[in-house]
């Protein structure tokens, strides 16, 4: 039986939930039934190095690279046209949220793509694909720029927490044969905002590399991490990875922190990751008086065998598609507790592999000291989840579906 093509495209391969689980699915791909070519706008990123050798990689092309660089860069590098339509996509924004001044920024990335595609030429193999997929958001450019029989995009986020206006989105969306949601609860809040599109929705949960995540949690030098994350006697070692972002919530993370101290709980909170939030966080640790419990740990090119060595994993989110570290960190045999954020029960099973806690910072801090105080409850957790398989690799037999 011949192979079936696919295509797949991504922004880039830094550490990320969307881009992990990526690794994941390229990883479980059974390459005796696929011919898979990998799109990547900017080869940048840890995960580059963790493609399958089977796939493959397409080299960069035109101005792709330069979608997300400073725009006098992208004028540098000999895109100028790329450049004026960028500018443009930013008074065409702007002039949005005049009429939208309550929404967040998630309409800019639509606004962007539909602008610039003509800039961009097409991607891809000239006879086209059996199957093209754009695997992030904005999804426009693999509608309009890749030939394919079938097209499939995917939804990593929570629709209920983004500033969505169907009227902007609609037509991106409908354009796609099969649209893949990661959780029933993702499902859900998407089809809130876009009831129409329910006969296009795929289930395909994450597929998360576990072999991957184990050996890289053992591929380290453990004098540095225990140098940076010391053990105390009497104190818990919690982190929380991720971008450093409005949806993670890390910005609460100063006053949870303190809240358990001063009820003589000792904790030291340490956070991996980067983004636009690092200088509020900064200010909170600052107005909370915690300097020296909380600890930013900064950007890590393997944050793995940190999960390895807490005691605790937090995500303290307002609101997760479906958070990919959370996973990592249960395959790692670690006690999970995670803020009851809307879809927190696709995510963790209260009690069974992990903790749920309110979301508001007393709940969450008053919660989080509960669970400390027994020992049995923690342990119960590490013990239940030792043999529990979370990669979900039969998920790739979804894939079938699309085409």
């Amino acid at each position: 039986m011949d192979k079936r093509s696919i295509f797949i495209a991504i922004h880039y391969l830094e550490l990320g939930g969307a881009e992990i689980s990526l690794i994941g699915l390229l990883q479980s791909l059974d390459y005796s039934k696929y011919d898979v070519d990998l799109f990547v706008y900017s080869h940048r990123g840890e995960l580059m190095d963790f493609i399958p050798p089977q796939v493959n990689l397409l080299p960069e092309k035109g101005g792709y690279p330069y979608i997300e660089t400073h725009i006098w860069d992208t004028m540098k590098k000999g895109y100028a046209g790329l450049a004026v339509r960028r500018l443009l996509a930013k008074i065409r924004y702007a002039s949005y949220k005049k009429k939208h001044p309550s929404s967040d920024d998630h309409p800019l990335h639509f606004i962007i793509a539909d602008t610039i595609l003509p800039s961009l030429p097409g991607i891809g193999r000239k006879e086209g694909y059996d199957l093209a997929i754009s695997y992030l958001q904005p999804h426009n450019i693999v509608l309009e720029k890749v030939k394919a029989r079938k097209k499939a995009c995917w939804i990593h986020t929570d629709y209920a927490n983004v500033g969505v206006d169907p009227a902007l989105e609609v037509d991106v969306w409908n354009g796609y044969d099969h649209i893949v949601s990661i959780s029933e609860a993702v499902t859900a809040s998407f089809l809130k905002a876009f009831p129409s599109l329910e006969n296009k929705i795929v289930l395909m949960k994450n597929i998360l590399p576990s072999e991957f995540v184990r050996r890289r949690a053992s591929d380290c030098d453990m004098e540095e991490v225990e140098r940076q994350m010391p053990k105390r006697d009497g104190a818990f070692n919690f982190l929380s990875v991720g971008r450093f972002c409005y949806a993670k919530n890390y910005d609460n993370i100063p006053d949870i922190c303190r809240r358990i101290l001063d009820k003589g709980v000792q904790v030291f909170w340490y956070l991996i990751g980067y983004g636009s939030d690092e200088e509020l966080i900064k200010e909170k640790i600052k107005e909370s008086n915690v300097s020296e419990n909380v600890i930013i740990l900064g950007k890590k090119s393997n944050p793995y065998p940190y999960m390895e060595a807490c005691d605790v994993y937090v995500q303290p989110s307002r609101y997760e598609g479906n958070s990919v570290t959370v996973r990592e960190a249960q395959m790692l045999g670690k006690t999970v507790v995670i803020t009851d954020y809307p879809t927190s029960s696709s995510q963790v099973r209260d009690g069974e592999d992990g903790f749920i806690v309110p979301s508001d910072n007393e709940g969450c801090a008053d919660a989080i000291i509960s669970l400390l105080g027994d020992p049995l409850r923690l342990n119960g957790i590490r013990a239940r989840i030792k043999d529990m398989d979370f990669s979900n690799k039969v998920e790739v037999e979804v894939l079938d579906k699309l085409f």
